[in-house]
């Protein structure tokens, strides 16, 4: 009986193994994903012989588009502003890494979880540990003076970026997490009451639904859900409409979808929501905007912004909530502690004007001076540089993609605006299980639901698999993924169907 590191080195090295195996065979998909992943594994009986064979089917001849390739348009397909990766790449060590027994080259294609960083910012973040560390606020010494220092300049680059009004509606978190979750308890609990509405969408990240539930949970509030149009791949704002009432208090929805990477019209929907629901605030979640794209708060003209650092070559750990200046002051601290405090005695205490008031004991100091300096990064390249070549990128990715066979993708159509990411399923390949497979060969997506588990049953399927880009990615990613993709699907399709369509009596499928 083959021992299973034997089996796992026939399918890394995608060849065709059969391995006696006495009177059964179980044809192996991804190496024992298969029960836990809900691939289809099967068993098969000979009736004509004694003995069986376990088969691991791989056909290297592969007949596709990507591999014909004469005279396929992609083939001298360029970009305008290709230029960006061209120059970036060399700053992200990381890129040149090599993945597995086999040395494949990273593709890196996961960046809506989270971005690599460039060299400027692990400089930055070491440069502050060797030679500025220390607490902020709480010094007269040198140390502490650099280092808050340099903890106020990060707020200064970050409120400029975002176009705030003040540098006081900039508050520093662990990420969008908890900004949203600072909204929803110290916003919602303070002015919300038993009956008042909260408007989102099936398509929110978790981030944007579970903190709302639990305030629906302990104060009463209703939850209103804005669908899903599968077909224009967006909201759909005409049902939007119908939800706005008087009731309505706070409207929280993505600014681009990690999912269905739709653009949302943010200041149509900001033009609704002032018109019918005058007293209601709005929260945008542009964790997959900002890093890609211009943002300007006041022209988008919603009332708070969550954003993560790590997904805009920040570091881990760090993240922003810019809200109204006057309305930060009028909602009490999220969190107690030192640092928010103005006066306190026994009895009691009064609280710091924002942003102060919602940065409670020591903060992600060094975190914050490196979201300081990627940001800093990004405008050296100019966010209407990257918006332009990723708005290249990711059209090309999505029409090699729609030439794929078996490859169904979430989102708007071909030619339609979307960010920069194709989240999609193979018919009969569990997500996990093509992941797996090009991961072995350098390629990294993400599978899984992507913290979005009601869309993805508003769309009645489980999971996904999710490929996406930054201005660090070039098309050279794109044509190896889509080679990749292609000849793992053809070698899952080869499991399912071994005798290429011939029907077998003795076929019984194991579940």
């Amino acid at each position: 009986q083959p021992s299973l590191p034997s089996i796992w080195k026939y399918l890394q090295n995608k060849t065709r193994a059969r391995i006696k195996m006495g009177k059964q065979a179980i044809i192996l998909g991804a190496f024992c994903l298969a029960c836990s992943h809900g691939f289809t594994s099967q068993w098969r009986r000979s009736s004509t012989a004694c003995t069986t064979s376990l088969q691991v089917l791989k056909n290297p001849e592969i007949t596709s588009a990507s591999e014909t390739g004469e005279g396929a348009w992609w083939e001298d397909h360029s970009f305008e502003h290709a230029d960006v990766a061209e120059k970036t790449r060399s700053d992200f060590k990381i890129l040149k890494t090599e993945i597995g027994d086999k040395k494949k080259p990273l593709v890196y294609l996961d960046s809506a979880a989270t971005s690599q960083k460039p060299q400027a910012v692990v400089d930055a973040v070491a440069h502050y540990y060797n030679a500025q560390n220390s607490n902020v606020h709480r010094g007269a010494h040198t140390l502490s003076r650099e280092a808050t220092a340099a903890y106020e300049e990060a707020r200064d680059t970050v409120a400029s970026f975002v176009n705030a009004n003040s540098r006081n509606e900039i508050v520093f978190t662990s990420g969008a997490t908890e900004s949203i979750n600072l909204v929803a308890s110290a916003y919602g609990r303070t002015f919300l009451k038993t009956g008042d509405e909260v408007v989102i969408s099936e398509m929110e990240h978790h981030a944007n639904l579970i903190p709302w539930q639990i305030l629906a949970q302990q104060t009463g509030i209703v939850l209103r859900f804005v669908k899903v149009d599968f077909e224009t791949g967006g909201l759909n704002i005409e049902q939007l409409k119908g939800l706005l009432n008087d009731k309505t208090k706070i409207v929280a929805f993505q600014h681009a979808s990690n999912v269905m990477a739709c653009i949302n019209p943010v200041k149509e929907i900001v033009a609704e929501v002032r018109e019918r629901s005058p007293d209601a605030v709005i929260l945008l979640d542009a964790c997959q905007s900002v890093p890609n794209r211009p943002v300007d708060v006041q022209d988008l003209g919603v009332d708070f912004l969550a954003a993560s650092g790590h997904k805009m070559c920040g570091p881990t750990g760090v993240g922003f909530l810019w809200g109204k200046e006057d309305i930060l002051n009028s909602m009490p601290p999220f969190m107690g502690g030192g640092e928010m405090i103005d006066q306190v005695t026994l009895e009691g205490a009064t609280y710091a004007k924002a942003p102060a008031r919602f940065e409670a004991g020591t903060p992600p100091i060094a975190q914050a001076v490196g979201l300081g300096a990627a940001i800093k990064y990004l405008q050296s390249i100019g966010m209407e540089k990257i918006q332009a070549y990723e708005h290249e990128l990711v059209s090309y990715l999505h029409k090699r993609m729609e030439e794929v066979d078996g490859v169904n993708i979430l989102g708007p159509p071909v030619g339609e605006e979307r960010a920069a990411l194709c989240a999609f399923w193979v018919d009969n390949v569990h997500p996990s299980d093509l992941s797996t497979f090009l991961d072995m060969e350098g390629v990294a997506i993400r599978a899984g639901h992507h913290c979005c588990q009601p869309l993805h049953q508003a769309r009645d399927i489980s999971h996904s698999a999710r490929a996406s880009l930054y201005f660090y990615n070039t098309k050279e990613d794109v044509d190896y993924f889509i080679e990749e993709l292609e000849s793992t699907i053809k070698f899952f399709t080869d499991l399912e169907n071994p005798n290429g369509g011939e029907g077998d009596e003795d076929f019984v499928p194991f579940i």
